[in-house]
């Protein structure tokens, strides 16, 4: 056998640390071209910094069909966080216009960066950050590349304005609807969840309802997803549904924020009547709207604003499932449940509703202003917590069957009773 060796270290003889380099690759759009150049981009990166002496591969960070002009990107804030932790010497991007389109924000980033020792190398100017010139470099070639997006920007919105005109829709995912061309085209098994939201509705059920009974028949959302309250609410206000168009109702603020605000005026709005084919009447959408306001202008009073309307509103506080209670009128009387228990069943949260007459009687001794909460616990339990530290606890009786029932359900039961004993009377006879 051959001598062993054993490794000597010797003190004082430092190994150079290996430079850790990373990379930043976005595309501005989500389609399938788009989408393989950043996967080569990824690829190519990762390939290069593995190969390079000296260089320690840690990352390729990616956004995907994000515009350049905002700075909440994913990838790119999880580059800075680690940047920000030490993680990361030196960066790699292709070219400054993927980096960011923005002036100020480029230059804001580059420099907080420089203050961390990272530099940033852009390959297609060949410029290094931490260079003595970089700075001015990137100022100049970062406002070329922020009028190029005020540039495509403008182009963007002619093509949209040129559509609008023709009666054509901007594309969009709609559920009941597949864009092809440059109109849609029904889908038939989802179209009859469109027209069976509109006729629940018109019957008298609440959106809260109708959500539930289509996550309880398996219906799911246009993206696969649970229905709840405010999809149902979507549909039933667009107007796409009719067959015509309302195009231009909302716009982006700048080609920099990307803000999308409501088109209250500020931009002519189009009309295209008889664009696809309707999956609803006009005159039902129109009845359904007319209902809509109905009951918003009977439940929500127009002197009081949405988070105060009632005065229990955001006090009580479901004990199960920590979730708020929420007001329900019925025609046994007006009480308070908890929202997972209205929007998802008893399965979800087997908590109870408190009647608003126990809450006006419990409360009529004190100030509601004095209270931060009212905690809805098991057992017919309210737990009123006061801003001065202290609590109460309270509780209430269920009301009886008869005492639950209406002027009206007393009066069919009388007429039940009247006809059953007819029935034995004609019999004996």
């Amino acid at each position: 056998m051959g001598k062993q060796v054993e490794k000597v270290i010797v003190p004082g003889v430092n190994v150079p640390r290996r430079k850790r380099v990373a990379a930043y690759a976005r595309v501005s759009s989500g389609k399938d071209a788009m989408l393989h150049s950043l996967s080569a981009q990824v690829s190519a990166y990762s390939s290069l910094i593995q190969k390079t002496p000296g260089w320690q591969f840690m990352k390729v960070y990616t956004d995907e069909a994000m515009t350049g002009t905002k700075d909440s990107r994913a990838g790119f804030q999880q580059m800075l966080s680690d940047c920000r932790a030490g993680q990361i010497d030196m960066v790699l991007c292709k070219s400054i216009s993927r980096f960011a389109r923005n002036t100020v924000t480029l230059l804001e980033t580059v420099r907080e960066l420089k203050d961390l020792d990272v530099d940033v190398f852009f390959e297609e100017q060949n410029i290094h950050t931490m260079s003595g010139d970089g700075e001015l470099m990137l100022t100049i070639l970062a406002s070329y590349a922020q009028e190029e997006s005020r540039s495509v920007s403008e182009n963007m919105k002619w093509r949209i304005k040129k559509n609008f005109e023709e009666g054509m829709p901007w594309g969009g995912a709609l559920l009941g609807y597949r864009f092809e061309g440059a109109s849609y085209r029904v889908v038939p098994e989802e179209a009859e969840i469109i027209r069976r939201i509109y006729r629940e509705y018109l019957s008298g059920k609440g959106t809260e309802t109708i959500a539930r009974a289509l996550n309880e028949d398996g219906c799911i959302t246009r993206f696969g997803n649970r229905w709840n309250r405010k999809g149902v609410a979507d549909i039933l206000r667009n107007y796409t549904y009719t067959g015509n168009l309302l195009l231009q109702k909302t716009y982006q603020e700048s080609y920099l924020t990307k803000k999308t605000l409501p088109n209250t005026g500020k931009y002519p709005m189009y009309h295209a009547e008889g664009a696809h084919e309707a999956i609803v009447s006009t005159e039902e959408y129109n009845t359904v709207q007319a209902e809509m306001k109905r009951r918003e202008e009977k439940y929500v009073p127009a002197d009081k604003c949405y988070t105060n309307r009632y005065p229990y509103s955001g006090l009580i506080i479901c004990g199960c499932c920590g979730k708020a209670y929420r007001r329900k009128v019925r025609k046994s009387g007006i009480f308070w449940i908890c929202s997972t228990y209205n929007a998802k069943g008893k399965a979800a949260c087997p908590s109870k509703q408190v009647p608003e007459a126990v809450l006006d009687e419990f409360t009529a001794e004190f100030s509601l202003t004095d209270l931060t909460a009212i905690r809805a616990e098991n057992g017919n339990r309210l737990v009123f917590c006061f801003k001065n530290g202290s609590k109460s606890v309270k509780r209430w009786k269920d009301r009886s069957r008869a005492e639950n029932w209406t002027p009206e359900m007393k009066e069919r039961a009388r007429q039940c009773e009247r006809q059953r004993l007819e029935a034995m009377r004609n019999g004996k006879g």
